[in-house]
């Protein structure tokens, strides 16, 4: 792989510390994991490791300067807050395992027609090209 696409800058002297979720419980830090381990940077890149309890702290690990790189969410990296403030690189997916999420109703919810009219809107056309807009590949996509 060629490392000028941005993974390169982990190797970087004057990049101290770089936030990923934890990968022994959160998805997106297992996936890091994995894209570091499969183009053979993890055991150069895990010294400078910080890791946050969740997506949302390896963010604000970034945010407050107690890392200076993080690997975030695409969600997360093109919100116009957090777009705005630096810039971004995709990690290609093949680098790592997809990351599943799902929704479902809850049984005991107190309004179990209202979230199910939310998962249809969500897997309709209209919701799918909202999610895309946030940045989520949704099944049956690719980046």
């Amino acid at each position: 792989m060629d490392l000028s696409d941005g993974l390169g800058a982990l190797l970087d002297e004057r990049i101290r510390f770089v936030a990923i979720a934890n990968p022994k419980h959160a998805p997106y830090g297992r996936a890091a994991e994995q894209a570091l381990r499969s183009i053979g940077l993890y055991a150069r890149v895990q010294p400078k490791l910080v890791l946050g309890e969740n997506i949302n702290q390896t963010l604000q690990l970034v945010q407050t300067g107690n890392a200076d790189m993080g690997v975030v969410a695409r969600s997360l990296a093109i919100a116009p807050a957090i777009k705005a403030t630096g810039r971004y690189f995709l990690i290609p997916q093949y680098l790592h395992r997809p990351i599943r999420q799902a929704a479902g109703v809850v049984s005991r919810s107190p309004h179990p027609d209202v979230a199910r009219s939310l998962l249809a809107f969500l897997s309709g056309s209209t919701g799918r090209t909202i999610m895309r807009r946030y940045g989520f590949t949704l099944p049956g996509e690719s980046l």
